[in-house]
């Protein structure tokens, strides 16, 4: 695997901005790591950070290049700051940025197929929310998209805020906003995406038992189950740490659908 860290300027932002990429290498010689990497475009894994992290935190909690090397699959990690992967109110358009921006100078800068079947989203915490946001809002854009340990349940989430200066935070990034119904809000995404004819992505669900997004997570899988998305759900004894995501991001490499 090669692994570039980027810094580039973003016209949506204003400002230069990084993300971390991991590219596929196929190797023979190399002790440890089963290297494999297609001829052509590279399938993509969009891997999205939490609230409290930036765009290396996933290379150097888990072992993600490690994993990542036996699927010839490439990884790209952005920097979002504390944004939720929103255009913020009194901030800058983090959302354009991801969906739209984003994609189009990986691509530009590195072989990345934008085939939908070739590219991915999953991410933890305020990354699950984003990634989801990000799958639902653009289903044309991924054939799946992984959470885990998801902040889902927004618009009850800013009602009754579970991370400290909570209240502060939202007001900077949705206003005075009730974002219920809106699309900032996965249920109602959810909704939305079951009334109209565009693809509906595979969805990856996992949260720990004794993790404080443990309710949001519950009413994530009863709104899905509601729907014809093919979701899988997951949940098991853990909690909001890294333990926890480094072995499941593991079982999401697993269970996407990648053309071996």
């Amino acid at each position: 695997m090669a692994l570039l860290q980027c810094h580039f300027y973003s016209e949506v932002l204003g400002l230069s901005t990084t993300m971390t990429v991991i590219l596929p290498q196929a190797t023979r010689t190399q002790i440890g790591l089963d290297n494999h990497a297609g001829g052509g475009k590279h399938p993509t894994l969009y891997l999205l950070h939490g609230l409290s992290d930036d765009d290396s935190i996933w290379l150097r909690r888990t072992s993600i290049e490690r994993y990542a090397a036996s699927y010839g699959l490439a990884v790209v990690m952005p920097q979002v700051h504390r944004s939720f992967y929103t255009d913020m109110k009194y901030g800058e358009r983090y959302w354009t940025f991801l969906s739209e921006e984003l994609p189009a100078l990986a691509r530009s800068f590195f072989p990345l197929s934008d085939r939908r079947d070739d590219n991915f989203v999953a991410g933890l915490s305020m990354g699950g929310y984003g990634a989801f946001k990000w799958a639902l809002r653009r289903p044309e854009q991924f054939a799946a998209a992984a959470s885990l340990s998801g902040a889902l349940d927004m618009a009850n989430h800013i009602r009754s805020p579970k991370i400290e200066g909570g209240t502060d935070l939202f007001g900077f990034i949705y206003g005075k906003e009730d974002i219920a119904g809106t699309e900032n809000d996965l249920m109602w995404l959810l909704e939305q995406g079951e009334a109209s004819n565009k693809p509906k992505p595979k969805l990856y669900q996992c949260c720990g038992t004794e993790d404080f997004l443990y309710e949001d997570n519950l009413a994530f899988t009863e709104a899905c189950r509601r729907t014809s998305y093919d979701l899988t759900a997951v949940y098991d004894k853990g909690e909001h740490e890294w333990g926890y995501w480094d072995d499941h991001i593991r079982r999401v490499l697993e269970w996407l659908p990648l053309r071996r």
